[in-house]
């Protein structure tokens, strides 16, 4: 008990430092209306990307490279070790750059170059390089988290964000959550390289279509 205190009152504090919302976010919270069919699209897309993803979970990516490559255990927890940093240096990064460029434009063309990294690393024959391709993928893979929420609740009236939030949440929990099955199939077959391929195609597709479906596109008032 002790130990979770620990943690929340921190947190609490941190919260306490958030700015006060202004009067138009304070409006009662209000299913979709509106925005149900932006919002209907982008689950569907969300949960292309989120599938694609799952073929390539860190489990299934470790025991490719134990196949693949043979690499040990202690180094293949060094290579996620600096992956998770890179991945939560990307997260940081994405505020900068969609202030630059935009959300929808960070959220496709920094997840587009990681995909090419990813299906690159599927097909090199050094490790070394495949390590070197994963780690640029990290590096560019997560912009789009930050940059996703921003973009759902910029497409949708205040009073539906909380309804947009968890209507987009709930697909794309349940398509990550069936692919892993599919990706270990395809390992089992021996069809090492196919998984990796399959999730950089898959969301590349994904980018594209949001790009062009969205790209004219202009924040809810």
């Amino acid at each position: 008990m002790t130990d979770r205190l620990d943690i929340k009152v921190p947190v609490w504090m941190l919260y306490r430092r958030l700015p006060k919302p202004h009067e138009e976010e304070r409006k009662a919270p209000v299913p979709l209306g509106p925005s149900r069919k932006i919002v209907i699209r982008l689950a569907m897309l969300f949960s292309v990307d989120s599938f694609a993803g799952g073929l390539v979970v860190n489990s299934l990516l470790a025991l490719w490279l134990f196949q693949r490559f043979d690499i040990s255990v202690a180094s293949a927890g060094q290579f996620f070790f600096w992956s998770g940093l890179c991945s939560a240096a990307s997260q940081l990064a994405a505020p900068r750059i969609a202030r630059r460029i935009g959300l929808l434009n960070t959220m496709v063309f920094t997840h587009i170059p990681a995909s090419v990294c990813l299906i690159a690393a599927a097909v090199v024959p050094s490790l070394h390089v495949a390590l070197a391709l994963l780690i640029a993928r990290s590096l560019l893979s997560q912009m789009d988290v930050p940059a996703r929420s921003a973009f759902v609740m910029s497409v949708v009236t205040p009073e539906e964000r909380a309804a947009a939030a968890s209507f987009t949440l709930v697909p794309k929990s349940l398509a990550s959550a069936a692919a892993p099955t599919i990706g270990g199939a395809l390992f089992a077959t021996g069809m090492l390289a196919a998984p990796l391929v399959a999730c950089g195609i898959l969301k590349i597709s994904y980018d594209l279509a949001i790009w062009r479906a969205f790209k004219k596109h202009r924040p809810a008032t």
